[in-house]
């Protein structure tokens, strides 16, 4: 946990493996490699054939990446010439009349379309913001920044983009806040399409100044905790460690909660459910733990929605009662039958996402 649209699209992220959603390993080697130089005492520092080969490594990636990219946006350019040929052409083989007809009825499926995702988009909008006056307050506390990398703060600020996506879509929305949004994240957050329009508290403060009024009821989620949180109490506000850290920083939330004088829990993971790995988790699967719970009032129903199916033992991916749970919490139906997203278990199962749009 310590790693941590009015109108308007946005690209998130990607929903990530335990240091962020879209950040591929290169990225994280080629720190260690940029820093391993060797020293003759003559001349400038050498770089050592190790990094080298990250740094080589590191941009055929991206090489790669690129390259896929143009191929995939050529493709895309070609499906939509070809199908505004195949409409351009099916018109001009049909009589004035039944031409106009056509014309006519696509604009009226158009609009009807547009009018139930404008419906959908304000029923959305309404949900969040009664969220934002009677829901379950959840803090994430952004004061880490300066701990981080460049590449491990965009990791945070696309687990972020997806914990807003997740209240979006969730049965029982949290009161989002980002505190200690300055500087920085700020600066990173504010070139994400339609944030200005998010429905959620942005504060410069830190969570202490904010909430002073409430500390007594102030829990801040940490693994280092000795305290097992049970139940998400209304009348409680949890705080979630905006850190992508690589366990560069083991420990620091729970001494900071102790040094604030706050209350600390950690979630039930252990349990019930034993993972394969830490149990260290990103921001976006803390708080779609959460909002899951709030939905479900079942820790075990929540975590299966959650947590990676490649950090779950093998027992328990054999055992057949809890792969029948699993395909009911993935496809939303009672008798287990698998949905098309029965390979995406949860929110962010699909770690290697790079591009996820939601609306504000």
């Amino acid at each position: 946990m310590e790693e941590n649209r009015e109108n308007n699209d946005i690209e998130e992220p990607s929903h990530g493996a335990e240091d962020g959603p879209s950040m591929p390993q290169e990225e994280e080697e080629q720190e260690g490699a940029e820093g391993r130089v060797e020293e003759d005492g003559s001349g400038p520092p050498r770089v050592s054939k190790s990094a080298k080969k990250k740094l080589m490594k590191l941009q055929r990636y991206e090489a790669k990446k690129a390259h896929r990219k143009a191929i995939e946006k050529q493709n895309k350019q070609e499906h939509m010439e070809r199908k505004r040929q195949e409409w351009a052409d099916k018109l001009a083989s049909l009589p004035e009349d039944e031409r106009s007809s056509l014309v006519q009825a696509k604009l009226d499926t158009r609009k009807e379309r547009m009018a139930e995702r404008n419906q959908e988009r304000e029923h959305t909008r309404e949900k969040l913001r009664n969220a934002m006056q009677h829901g379950q307050n959840i803090v994430v506390d952004l004061e880490f920044c300066e701990l981080m990398n460049p590449n491990e703060i965009n990791s945070l600020v696309q687990q972020i983009m997806y914990c807003y996506a997740a209240n979006r879509k969730a049965a029982s929305p949290a009161h989002l806040w980002l505190t200690g949004c300055k500087g920085e994240i700020m600066s990173r957050m504010q070139k994400v399409p339609g944030f200005h329009n998010w429905l959620v508290e942005k504060e410069e403060r830190s969570y202490i100044e904010a909430l002073h009024e409430r500390k007594e009821d102030l829990v801040y989620l940490t693994a280092d905790s000795e305290d097992i949180l049970q139940e998400v109490e209304g009348s409680k506000i949890y705080v979630v460690g905006g850190l992508v850290d690589r366990n560069r920083w083991k420990g620091i939330t729970m001494q900071k909660a102790q040094e604030q004088g706050i209350k600390t829990a950690k979630l039930p993971i252990a349990e019930h459910l034993s993972m394969t790995s830490s149990q260290v988790l990103t921001v976006n699967q803390v708080f779609d733990m959460l909002i899951t719970f709030l939905e479900f009032k079942d820790w075990r129903k929540s975590l299966f929605q959650v947590i990676p199916q490649r950090k779950r033992p093998e027992v328990d991916s054999n055992d057949p009662h809890l792969t029948i749970e699993r395909k009911k919490m993935s496809s939303g139906n009672e008798n287990g039958e698998v949905s098309p997203c029965d390979s995406n278990v949860g929110f962010n199962c699909n770690e290697k996402r790079e591009e996820v749009t939601v609306e504000t």
